[in-house]
């Protein structure tokens, strides 16, 4: 089989899986990061210096043309992963696209040199590596963004108590967090304030705000909002039982951490400082000798 068919039939499966993405989902609209307004000609500009004039362009082509979501939670993954350079799902399936398409084209002049099976391997795996990677660059993003979240929720939870225990409403108090405080989470409460005091509704702002912070523990915190203000209970002792539960959690993770690193050390022992003191002493013995 020559390589001109496998690159073929390597781009029309990429292509096909592309189209069924576009096609198998119901039309949403973009989601813009919280409290930011939609990119307009500067914006544009801004992330074509980012990823390259290729992907954003596909990506403003995905977005002119209405191109359908992505099936399963990958909206969720944007989500979550802060929906970086504000792009929507569609975008995301036409960078997939030009990822596969780019990478294919990257990989094909290396294809004939390489020996054996090898050029055939790289021509099959390159489409696939491109077409998935942007998924994967999402992971990590949410991961990273998870992991800041997680640090800071002790310390924002402490100051949004201090704010309602001083008789603001949430949403202000919220606000005033996310204006004395740096931080991914500061940031989220700021946006979503800032949403809040637009006019939109406060459960929606609510459901966004856990969809943008993937971690357990903004969850907890977005319902002890949703059952204060449907119940009437002060929110005050909710918000100082979950401080002391986030911490508790962090120094845990700390544990964690540090259990994990043992082993590493005690390999680095093993593999460098035992061979160099055996070394050493082998060394003196053998100057004795002599």
């Amino acid at each position: 089989m020559s390589f001109a068919v496998l690159l073929a039939a390597a781009g029309g499966a990429c292509a096909a899986a592309a189209i069924v993405e576009w096609l198998g989902a119901p039309r949403r609209p973009p989601s813009r990061p919280a409290g930011e307004p939609a990119p307009g000609r500067a914006g544009e500009l801004e992330a074509l210096s980012h990823v390259g004039g290729m992907t954003v362009l596909l990506a403003r082509v995905a977005r002119r043309a209405g191109l359908r979501a992505a099936p399963g939670d990958l909206e969720a993954r944007l989500a979550a992963a802060g929906a970086p350079l504000g792009l929507a799902v569609g975008d995301v399936v036409a960078l997939k696209g030009a990822g596969a398409l780019g990478l294919t084209l990257f990989a094909f002049p290396f294809a004939g040199a390489l020996p054996g099976r090898l050029g055939v391997a790289l021509l099959l795996a390159a489409p696939v590596a491109g077409f998935f990677a942007p998924e994967l660059v999402l992971a990590r993003r949410a991961r990273s963004r998870g992991s800041r979240i997680a640090g800071e929720l002790a310390d924002v939870l402490d100051l949004l108590r201090v704010a309602i225990g001083a008789g603001l409403p949430v949403g202000r108090a919220m606000g005033e967090v996310g204006r004395r405080m740096t931080g991914v989470l500061a940031g989220e409460l700021a946006g979503a304030a800032a949403r809040m005091q637009l006019g939109a509704p406060r459960g929606d702002v609510l459901r966004e705000l856990t969809a943008r912070c993937p971690t357990a523990g903004v969850a907890t915190l977005v319902a002890a909002i949703s059952r204060a203000e449907r119940h009437g209970a002060p929110l005050t002792p909710a918000l100082e039982a979950l401080a002391t539960e986030a911490r508790a959690e962090q120094a845990r993770r700390l544990r964690d951490a540090a259990a994990k690193a043992a082993p590493k050390i005690q390999l680095v022992v093993a593999l460098v400082l035992v061979p160099a003191v055996m070394l050493l002493i082998g060394a003196v013995l053998v100057h004795g000798i002599d």
